[in-house]
């Protein structure tokens, strides 16, 4: 049997409770190969005993990894390491003395700054009574009055105004050493504050790291459908995108490989929680030979994971920027999602020489952010504020989504189809051909509702005549009335 007890250590001074430091240290060594696909795990009683835990704790674990894909559940036997996952060579456990995820090389190939790019225009729209966004947090439930008061306090400290401006490109230095343990309790994410960049949120991210990695001619695989913003920006830099179709369990793993061997793939990017626009979870076999492919054909993923803390059925899936992943993950996350669409807060954590040339781009187009606010944002991290917060709105926003389908299903039985999703703030609703999303969206203006018109997501001769709709952002009764102006405009 495997030695358990060391290879589960329970820190019971950490914020993460026992069962999930289970679950984290059993994916890490699945991923790693120690742990191995068929593998019969000890029963309930047995582990509970080696690592001196009540059962419950450990019951509690292996329905977790269950629930995640990485277990199934054997009558009379047990649980056992899913059969379907890739059979990894174990590492030597002494590789990574530093412990940490991110060191400072990235062996993929990454480009300098020095590229100018043009200028592309932006419209603007006038503002509706009611607007079904694709899936934006409530405003209204935000800790506005926590974070002013943290605000307002640091306004008043005299060391505020004092600060070097060049030390604050990388961000505030409270709220990186802040994001290091909030990274490790929430995401299992080992990095120290030289690998985090806090950016204006998670669209400039994308946008930094891409313009590192990527230069006009280079390949980079995206998922279709998919994040749009983001092919805009691969577009914008010269980039030859390559569309890998999205299935109920991610981007499709045979089609990336078969894309790698006919191209030198630059980058890959991928939302595997929650993919946006479908809102499917990337499952865990398909993550571990992601990480594979990336050192076999010597590309960098870009991991957007824009809504990680928002998951109504279990707990989120690990990152692939959680695992061992030799520095081939730059992963994006955002704070605007936690708390407001209109706290621009992202960030980016990669390797440290990444890291750098990120900042110094980051320069060239702004100095720096608000590091009051970002201190501030450090203040309710330390204190506990931002994890109520969250533990709050995943219970409100979990029956928001609820009563949406519940309306969808009464209203729109037979015009719309969707499949619930686990988490995030939107479903991804696909209206039958005979209801075109143009007229719906020309006719629900009328109303004062503002419904995306359905070509967002549209990629050459592909129409979807689909949309998010996000939930999150209107409370019960707004939500009812913009069901109840489409099915008007569309009966």
């Amino acid at each position: 049997m495997l030695p358990f007890e060391s290879l589960i250590p329970i820190d019971k001074s950490s914020g993460l409770p026992a069962y999930q430091q289970i679950t984290h240290h059993m994916i890490k060594h699945i991923r790693n190969g120690v742990i191995k696909p068929g593998l019969l795990l000890p029963g309930t009683r047995e582990l509970a005993g080696i690592l001196k835990l009540h059962r419950k704790t450990i019951i509690a674990a292996y329905d977790e990894l269950a629930a995640q894909g990485w277990t199934v559940v054997i009558h009379r036997k047990g649980f056992i390491v899913a059969e379907n996952l890739p059979d990894v060579k174990p590492r030597q456990w002494d590789n990574d003395a530093t412990g940490y995820a991110f060191n400072s090389k990235i062996p993929g190939p990454f480009y300098h700054v020095n590229q100018t790019v043009p200028f592309i225009p932006v419209a603007g729209t006038a503002q509706p009574h009611l607007i079904i966004d694709d899936g934006h947090p409530d405003t209204r439930l935000a800790p506005m009055i926590q974070l002013h008061r943290e605000y307002r306090s640091r306004l008043q400290q005299q060391h505020v105004v004092k600060q070097v401006s060049a030390a604050l490109s990388a961000g505030s230095f409270k709220l990186r050493e802040a994001m290091v343990a909030y990274m490790a309790q929430t995401r299992g994410m080992q990095a120290q504050a030289e690998n985090i960049l806090i950016t204006h949120g998670a669209q400039m991210s994308i946008y930094l790291a891409a313009s590192l990695l990527l230069r006009p001619g280079d390949y980079v695989i995206v998922g279709e459908p998919g994040y749009y913003l983001a092919n805009q920006v691969f577009e914008y830099l010269g980039a030859k995108i390559i569309t890998i179709p999205v299935d109920r369990h991610g981007i499709d793993i045979t089609a990336v490989h078969d894309a790698c061997k006919q191209h030198p793939v630059k980058a890959l990017y991928v939302i595997p929680h929650h993919h946006h626009p479908t809102t499917v979870t990337l499952s865990p076999d398909r993550r571990m030979r992601l990480l594979e492919m990336a050192e076999q054909f010597n590309f960098t993923i870009i991991e957007d994971d824009y809504d990680y803390d928002f998951h109504y059925t279990s707990s989120p899936y690990l990152p692939l920027a959680a695992g061992n992943h030799h520095n081939r993950v730059v992963y994006i996350g955002s704070f605007s999602k936690a708390l407001s669409a209109t706290i621009r807060i992202g960030f980016m954590i990669a390797a440290s020489d990444f890291l750098k040339h990120a900042v110094y781009l980051r320069r060239m187009v702004e100095l720096r952010g608000d590091h009051v606010m970002e201190e501030s944002l450090a203040a309710l991290i330390e204190n506990g504020d931002i994890g109520r917060h969250l533990k709050k709105v995943n219970k409100i926003y979990c029956e928001r989504r609820d009563y949406l389908c519940t309306l969808l299903d009464t209203y729109l039985n037979n015009i719309v189809h969707y499949t619930k999703p686990d988490g995030g703030m939107a479903v991804w609703l696909t209206f039958d051909k005979r209801y075109p999303l143009t007229e719906i969206s020309a006719k629900a203006a009328k109303h004062g509702l503002f419904i995306n018109n359905g070509t967002l997501f549209d990629s050459g001769d592909i129409r979807y005549n689909a949309l998010r709709f996000g939930f999150a952002s209107l409370n019960m009764e707004e939500l009812k009335e913009a069901v109840e102006i489409i099915t008007k405009v569309v009966k």
